[in-house]
């Protein structure tokens, strides 16, 4: 299929003279639409999700050509290897964005699912709907196929939604922004219900956090800053998190072969994501026989390794880590060793350090891994697993738009349930409360 935008269309801002005027307007419309897709049945929204993953395969020449643009402007502007990897759409990852639509169109509808229905002594039959949250506003950063998995979840869980992309993607957004459009249309619902902002201007992610009276809830995607400075400034409820401080532990009853595959493919699998492992934790009972073997496949790809002492006497390569490393997210090829004590020693580590995001244990031994899983605190805990499969697509959620390491309302990869909330529903007969 030939594009049907030129791409001087694709990166032409809109020139607004009053942001605060513009975001109410279109805060207003997000609402009105919002209305709409609660109560748009579950074929409308399939049929959406369809239409749309058909249009952005049709469309690959341009997406292509839009990411050019962007990774062209960016490398000018000197972003670095990691936000270059980020903002990239490979053949891949288009595919995957793709996938990723069409899987959420066949998962199953949460809107209007009552749970726990049950008769009281009253006669009163109570129970909980699942319904959507109203009008979600994404804020994010580099990855471009955000705002094709931010549009699916909030569409096929009955949200409207306002995205705004970051500076260094607008191109590759305003292309993914032009199918989702396209297959709104195309299903009959409205188009407001997928608002993608047409203005780089700053201004606009500051009215868009104060906005209560338009936006239900704020999910940011980004780099540490933009998320302090939202879970800051907001007067919207915020799902986030700040950090991706992961960690593998290596058990003194560890397959080595297993921890090893497992350890290099969290850490260089891909460097600049929120679930690569930032510091290795090794049993000292195990560690002359593993970390040797790892340290020289690190050093093949090139990967700096930051060592506690014990970890330094093994890996001659490694220079020694500060207090500020085993709190590091590098999203770089950096690594973090240390050796510990035992799981014990590993899990006060991962207390101290971590940032509630994604930890995992290699070990062949059930006890420690059932108390590895019971006793650590984040939002995903693994055992046998490289981190990386810490994302909605992996967890069968077709995507996710963000990973929340909050304890309330949505917690891990959130995907359509995480994007609705409950509302109690009472069944009766005529039935009164007496005095």
């Amino acid at each position: 299929m030939s594009t049907t935008q030129p791409l001087e269309a694709l990166v032409s801002e809109t020139a607004i003279d009053d942001i605060g005027t513009h975001m109410a307007e279109v805060g207003a419309r997000a609402r009105a639409a919002a209305r709409h897709l609660a109560r748009a049945d579950t074929a409308a929204k399939d049929a959406a999700l369809r239409a749309i993953a058909e249009d952005l395969d049709g469309q690959r020449d341009l997406l292509a050509t839009a990411n050019r643009h962007d990774l062209e402007a960016g490398a000018a502007k000197g972003l670095d290897a990691a936000l270059l990897d980020r903002l990239e759409l490979t053949p891949a990852r288009i595919d995957a964005m793709i996938e990723g639509l069409r899987q959420i169109a066949a998962l199953p509808d949460p809107v209007g699912t009552i749970t726990d229905l049950a008769y009281r002594p009253s006669g009163i039959q109570v129970g909980r709907m699942r319904v959507p949250l109203g009008v979600v506003g994404i804020i994010y950063e580099s990855r471009p196929n955000v705002t094709a998995d931010a549009a699916g979840l909030c569409l096929k869980s009955g949200n409207a939604c306002v995205l705004r992309g970051g500076s260094e993607a607008f191109a590759s957004n305003q292309a993914i922004a032009a199918s989702i459009r396209r297959g709104l249309a195309r299903a009959g619902l409205p188009g407001d219900g997928v608002q993608v902002l047409t203005t780089t201007d700053r201004a606009a992610v500051g009215a868009m956090i104060q906005m209560p009276e338009a936006i239900d809830v704020i999910i940011p995607r980004g780099g540490k800053g933009l998320i302090e400075r939202i879970s800051r400034d907001a007067r919207v409820p915020v799902i986030k998190h700040l950090d991706g401080v992961c960690h593998v532990y290596i058990d003194d009853a560890a397959d080595l072969d297993k921890a090893f595959a497992i350890a290099l493919n969290a850490k260089t699998q891909r460097y600049g994501t929120c679930n690569t492992m930032e510091t290795l934790l090794v049993a000292e009972g195990v560690a002359a026989r593993i970390l040797p073997r790892l340290g020289a496949a690190y050093a093949a790809k090139g990967v700096e390794l930051r060592g506690c002492p014990r970890a330094c006497a093994l890996l001659p390569e490694a220079v020694a880590a500060s207090d500020a490393d085993w709190g590091a997210e590098y999203l770089a090829p950096i690594l973090a060793v240390r050796v510990v004590a035992d799981l014990d020693a590993a899990m006060d580590h991962i207390a101290r350090y971590g940032s509630g995001h994604t930890e995992a244990i290699v070990t062949e031994d059930y006890s420690r891994a059932r108390r590895f899983l019971r006793e650590v605190d984040s939002s995903s805990v693994m055992v046998n697993a490289s981190t990386r499969f810490a994302d909605g697509f992996e967890y069968g959620l077709g995507a996710e738009i963000g990973i929340s390491t909050d304890k309330f309302h949505a917690r891990g990869p959130v995907g359509l349930e995480g994007l609705t909330s409950q509302k109690f529903v009472v069944l009766g007969d005529g039935q009164v409360r007496g005095g």
